[in-house]
């Protein structure tokens, strides 16, 4: 179980990340990109960032690709901002949760539309 510290830390990176994509990254083959989490070691010197990003597969590479590569400005920034001793090194990914979820509400959907029992509960003739 992660310490208090490193949660702290954990959702300041989050915050953190998603203030510089939205308002200093001027990258224009970035596309909507929503930070979900942010994961950091107990060291404090890595961080897992997990970003969701609307669009297909390919909009998804390639937002992820140029995220990679601003990611020295990304850093600087976060350490300038959080005034740790270090400044943890970002690793982005993307979070599949988003896309599992819409999944399986599709599949509880079919299946609801499939059975023959109404919203009430009851067998319909």
């Amino acid at each position: 179980m992660p310490s208090r510290r490193v949660e702290r830390l954990s959702e300041a990176v989050k915050q953190e990340v998603s203030k510089i994509i939205l308002y200093e990254l001027k990258e224009p083959q970035i596309g909507f990109v929503t930070v979900t989490r942010a994961e950091v070691s107990p060291d404090l010197r890595k961080a897992k960032v997990y970003i969701s990003v609307l669009g297909d597969e390919a909009a998804q590479k390639k937002t992820l690709c140029r995220l990679e590569h601003a990611k020295g400005f990304i850093q600087t920034e976060v350490g300038a901002r959080l005034q740790t001793r270090y400044t943890p090194i970002l690793t982005f990914y993307l979070d599949e949760s988003v896309k599992k979820s819409i999944h399986i509400s599709k599949l509880i959907d079919e299946a609801i539309k499939d059975s023959n029992i109404n919203i009430k509960g009851e067998l319909e003739e």
